[in-house]
């Protein structure tokens, strides 16, 4: 405890793995560019947590110390950008985590919407933004495959857009491959007809079937960035993202987000998260649930 102290009076944590220690110019860069690049605030109480996640990184590129590291991400911003975003930020998710956002949707939202959209042929598209390793899309097309199936809407251009910055969590989404004891909020019902069970060499695990594979695209993304997608969406869901930005990024991004939501869209949160003293173009309608107002 008394070194790990004397380190950060000296503004240097400690080093972890025998790692070159994480300096004072080092970790203002880092936190400067991944702000910059990916709107998530650093604070010092972040610096021990930044070192030893990308003391993995150093050792994966084989540079010899977090300068190097730097020099790559100024010599070529966008090719490690991934690689750092992932590893300074922490993709926890689940099937159907936050059930009463999908109770919300397979209730509610989808009747209503397949019932208007097969009298006047319009399309249906959700957005999961920040889609990690790929459980909420997945569980997101169960339900609608459900609905498009009791509505007699099969055929309809029914899509969700899945989108993430981390290479590692987009490869994990596009596999659709989960291990067996990660299935747990998927109700048995749902497992037996969604989830594939592997054999083999895939034991132990199970893959989405073709059909939620169809409804899912899944796409890279970084969501301060440009967006290729003009909308409008039914619905996004962006929940557990925002808690990494700080104000004034969370207001452009739920400003954005509006823009490509009609009115009457819905915007679904994580469960710490609030439009609260943020944006006031959505009403809340149920637990970190909202709708665009008209």
């Amino acid at each position: 405890m008394g070194a790990v102290a004397g380190a950060i009076r000296n503004n240097a944590a400690p080093a972890g793995d025998g790692a070159a220690l994480l300096g004072d110019a080092e970790f203002r860069f880092l936190r400067d560019f991944v702000y910059e690049h990916c709107g998530i605030a650093l604070g010092e109480h972040k610096r021990q947590l930044v070192q030893g996640r990308l003391a993995r990184r150093l050792r994966a590129l084989g540079l010899p110390d977090y300068a190097a590291y730097c020099a790559l991400l100024r010599n070529d911003p966008h090719g490690e950008l991934g690689e750092l975003a992932s590893a300074i930020s922490t993709n926890v998710t689940s099937f159907f985590r936050e059930p009463h956002h999908y109770e919300l949707l397979e209730q509610e939202l989808l009747p209503q919407w397949l019932t208007h959209k097969r009298r006047d042929g319009d399309r249906l598209r959700i957005w999961s933004a920040g889609c990690s390793t790929g459980e909420e899309p997945y569980a997101l097309a169960m339900v609608l495959a459900e609905a498009l199936e009791r509505h007699g809407a099969a055929g309809m251009d029914a899509k969700i857009l899945a989108t993430d910055l981390s290479p590692q969590a987009l490869e994990a989404a596009r596999n659709g491959v989960y291990p067996l004891d990660k299935l747990g909020g998927i109700s048995d019902e749902r497992r037996r007809r969604w989830m594939l069970r592997g054999a083999g060499e895939y034991e132990g695990y199970a893959c989405v079937h073709p059909r939620l594979r169809e409804l899912v695209t899944v796409q890279p993304l970084n969501l301060l960035h440009d967006w290729p997608m003009r909308g409008p969406f039914d619905a996004i869901f962006c929940r557990n993202v925002v808690i990494y930005f700080d104000q004034p990024t969370k207001q452009r991004l739920f400003t954005r987000y509006a823009a490509l939501l009609p009115a009457g869209g819905h915007l679904f949160l994580g469960h710490s998260e609030s439009l609260h003293g943020i944006n006031d173009e959505f009403e809340l309608i149920g637990r970190t649930a909202y709708r665009k107002r008209a």
